[in-house]
């Protein structure tokens, strides 16, 4: 069971490495995939901050599972499940495209929750 947690941990763990470059190193393209109707204009410095925090989460998560401590991974998963489900809301809120909220966000959230569950339980 644990194989399976680490296998799919390693999905969202390497997906936000890859969503934090892209926001690092094409801002404004990334940015109108997040689910938004408008996106600010102007500046991409708000795009680079959400992509450095994206980054760091995936590493943060990475290298937990690198130290190969189960329980440690699944609390830290647990606890980052919060950001897909505020980046859910606050696609909603703002009357974003909710098949992206929903699809995304709350998938990734969904994952990140049974894959904590995995490694708590397991």
């Amino acid at each position: 069971m644990l194989i399976t947690a680490y296998l799919l941990a390693a999905i969202p763990v390497l997906g936000i490495i890859y969503v934090g470059f892209t926001y690092l190193f094409a801002p404004a393209k990334t940015a109108a995939t997040f689910g938004l109707r408008e996106i600010p204009t102007g500046s991409t410095a708000f795009f680079e901050i959400k992509g450095d925090r994206d980054l760091g989460t995936g590493l943060i998560l990475g290298v937990a599972m690198l130290a190969g401590s189960p329980q440690l991974v699944g609390w830290l998963l647990l606890a980052a499940t919060v950001m897909p489900v505020c980046d859910m809301l606050i696609i909603l809120r703002h009357k974003g495209f909710k098949g992206i909220a929903y699809g995304v966000h709350g998938g990734t959230a969904a994952l990140m929750v049974v894959t904590s569950a995995l490694f708590l339980l397991g």
